[in-house]
């Protein structure tokens, strides 16, 4: 069986204690389906990245790149599941884990945003790579969206040594049981919100008419 040494060199990963730290972490907190899912999501983003042209080490900083690819889902673990959506819980979990490990608060700032603005559809386009390619990976490997722009042969290589062993990482149902404990953790408008309201969760989600209709009620 390939070791994690193997995997790095093989895909040419960032190579560092703050790396690996960070892969034993994922692969130690997460289910394998869903620590497969987080190296897919770097290995897609940095490969869509170099597609527009993006040439990690020179036009971002990889290793942050690959720490908040592989720490993007941790609010779905155990150890990260908090009062707030996945994407904020993780972030903070993530932020909590690199200042411990002595990183620099404005790398820490990259890494935090990444995670937390992951979903959030049309703004981290707009921000810088780090930010962009994280988001880039995780709609790629969840949704198929710009493989097009993947190298001949590439997924097949990612998926040969990282297998999709449950549908979309198999982050649904992780998803969808946290909000079941904790409906707060579902803000309206959200990705997790809307993952409950489609899967007809026992939830109770209010909606965009509940919530305007009830505001301000009975004020002159």
């Amino acid at each position: 069986m390939t070791d994690t040494a193997d995997r790095f060199a093989e895909f040419a990963m960032p190579d560092t204690d703050l790396t690996r730290a960070v892969h034993d972490l994922a692969f130690a907190a997460e289910l394998r389906a869903l620590a497969h899912h987080s190296v897919r999501v770097y290995l897609f983003g940095r490969a869509l990245g170099e597609a527009r042209g993006l040439r990690p080490g020179d036009a971002y900083d990889d290793e942050l790149l690959f720490v908040a690819c592989l720490l993007h889902d941790m609010g779905l673990t155990e150890q990260g599941d908090g009062d707030q959506r996945f994407e904020v819980d993780g972030a903070d979990l993530a932020a909590g884990f690199l200042e411990g490990y002595g990183v620099a608060p404005d790398r820490i700032r990259v890494v935090w945003e990444a995670i937390a603005l992951h979903t959030s559809v049309g703004i981290p386009p707009r921000m810088r790579p780090e930010i962009a390619l994280t988001s880039a990976g995780a709609g790629a490997d969840i949704a198929g969206l710009q493989a097009d722009r993947l190298p001949d042969g590439y997924a097949d290589r990612v998926h040969a040594a990282y297998p999709r062993l449950e549908p979309g990482g198999g982050l649904t149902h992780l998803v969808v049981d946290q909000i079941v404990r904790n409906p707060r953790k579902a803000p309206l408008g959200t990705l997790p919100y809307e993952i409950a309201r489609q899967l007809g969760a026992d939830i109770p989600l209010p909606s965009w008419t509940e919530q305007v209709g009830g505001a301000w009620r009975g004020v002159a």
